[in-house]
């Protein structure tokens, strides 16, 4: 259930909007959703032999230090902290502030206001109403899950099983709507006379167009980091892995084949004008008036809701598991002594998450957050190859299926994406890789602080030993 939970959220219902301004074709877009989908199939199969040899708190952390050692680990750390896990938060809960305000619009401040900027990048006070409402949400969230898992499991759980009830019920009332048609799928391939944006043409505009559908895939591996509170986790670890991923390929084909169904693409692009638009509301308002709008609306708030909470409760566990090597503040190690969670990694999570809220949009966060991403899935599936020698002689319970051609047709892939994003969209990618880098001079902080800490537990056990040693030869000539 967390598999599904963390995967299906906002970009569901987002991200068809800017995949149809790259590609203009409905036959490109589903093909665009069904590529991320078998690679993240891939991606899910390799990490599931890692999760299943290695089921301990920390997910990939955990894993990168038996691949790489501390540094690598730490700077994946960092990176799921600074960037990749913070700001998922952020963008989720984002979207189900978006989906409120389509129904009860949320305030605006002054246009001197909202149209400030630091260093000409970000504008943290516009659209301020939505980004007040997204922090307020991580903040209830968090507190939710600072009272206990079996809280934060429990919400997670019931919210799953209502945005799942209600996306099919999205796929019923898309395909039944009397306005909607099986022209509007057609071209299969190009559009005559689209133009690309992207300036390597239609391959550039795919892997655009993949990167958008990577951010709804994302989450998939989340499970990995309650390793060490899931029941049997060598078994059923890989089994969610796999399940889960399944199920979302075919929730998401069958979903944005509705929404095509119903809306010409031309149509689609045209939401693209406006930064809070929801691809799913607007087909319902459409086709089924303001009544409509508000079942969809209500749904994307209990799904982003869902999601929301179940990122929350996954990832606050890599930094507890960093600050037990003393590689992250010292605080975020503990325990409740009550409700024996990471409570003060969970908050610490949660302000700079609600600090990236204020730094940029939905797609920014989502670009920059999937394209650090793939930097460390496409090192994780290598980690198969590594581990395979270095823990050759350790009991698998599960092995990934066609090694060593799909671990590796999955790093490849990986490579390419990378690449291809820094060409494509440097502004967001810069960033993450920023974000992603400043983790450099607080690794070696924290390292030289270890070391010095154990040169003085050193030099105590040695001053000990001497002060010890001296006392029974004191006490022997005292005998004498």
């Amino acid at each position: 259930m967390i598999v599904i939970s963390s995967m299906i959220g906002s970009g569901i219902f987002k991200k068809i909007a800017p995949m149809s301004a790259e590609l203009g074709s409905p036959g490109l877009i589903l093909l665009c959703w069904l590529i991320p989908g078998i690679i993240t199939m891939i991606g899910a199969a390799t990490n599931a032999e890692i999760a299943g040899l290695i089921a301990e708190p920390g997910g990939q952390y955990v894993y990168f230090k038996k691949m790489y050692g501390n540094a690598f680990a730490f700077l994946y750390g960092w990176s799921c902290f600074s960037v990749i896990q913070s700001a998922s938060i952020a963008s989720i809960a984002y979207v189900f502030a978006e989906s409120v305000n389509a129904v009860i619009p949320l305030p605006h401040l002054s246009d001197v206001y909202e149209q400030f900027t630091l260093f000409g990048i970000f504008h943290p006070l516009q659209s301020f109403g939505v980004k007040g409402l997204t922090i307020l949400t991580i903040i209830f969230l968090t507190s939710a899950n600072y009272f206990g898992v079996v809280i934060g499991g429990t919400i997670t759980n019931i919210f799953t099983a209502l945005k799942v009830l209600g996306i099919i019920l999205i796929i019923i009332l898309g395909f039944s709507i009397s306005g909607g048609s099986a022209e509007n799928l057609t071209p299969v391939l190009e559009a005559e006379g689209f133009k690309y944006s992207s300036p390597m043409g239609l391959f550039g505009a795919m892997f655009a167009a993949m990167l958008a559908a990577f951010w709804a895939y994302d989450g998939w591996n989340n499970i990995g980091y309650l390793g060490g509170e899931v029941k049997n986790p060598k078994r059923n670890i890989p089994i969610s892995l796999f399940g889960g991923v399944a199920l979302v390929i075919l929730v998401y084909l069958a979903i944005n084949a509705a929404f095509l169904y119903v809306l010409p693409v031309d149509e689609i692009i045209s939401l693209t004008n406006n930064d809070h638009s929801i691809i799913a509301i607007e087909m319902m308002r459409k086709f089924l008036g303001y009544g409509g709008a508000i079942f969809i609306s209500v749904l994307i708030m209990v799904s982003t809701f869902g999601t929301t909470n179940g990122t929350i409760l996954a990832s606050s566990r890599i930094y507890f598991a960093m600050a037990k090597d003393n590689l992250f503040f010292k605080s975020a190690g503990s325990h409740h002594s009550k409700y024996r969670t990471p409570h003060l990694s969970l908050i610490i999570q949660g302000i700079w998450a609600s600090l990236l809220v204020l730094s940029g949009t939905f797609d920014q966060l989502t670009d920059m957050l999937i394209f650090a991403s793939f930097i460390f899935y496409g090192a994780g599936a290598f980690g198969v190859f590594i581990l395979r020698k270095k823990m050759k002689d350790t009991v698998r319970v599960y092995k990934v299926p066609g090694y060593p051609i799909l671990p590796f047709i999955f790093v490849l892939f990986c490579v390419v994406l990378v690449v291809v994003t820094i060409i494509e969209n440097p502004r967001d990618s810069g960033i993450g890789l920023s974000l992603v880098l400043i983790g450099i001079p607080f690794y070696l902080f924290w390292r030289r602080k270890n070391k010095n800490r154990a040169q003085q537990e050193l030099q105590t056990n040695k001053n000990f030993t001497t002060e010890h040693t001296e006392n029974n030869h004191g006490a022997h000539r005292d005998n004498k």
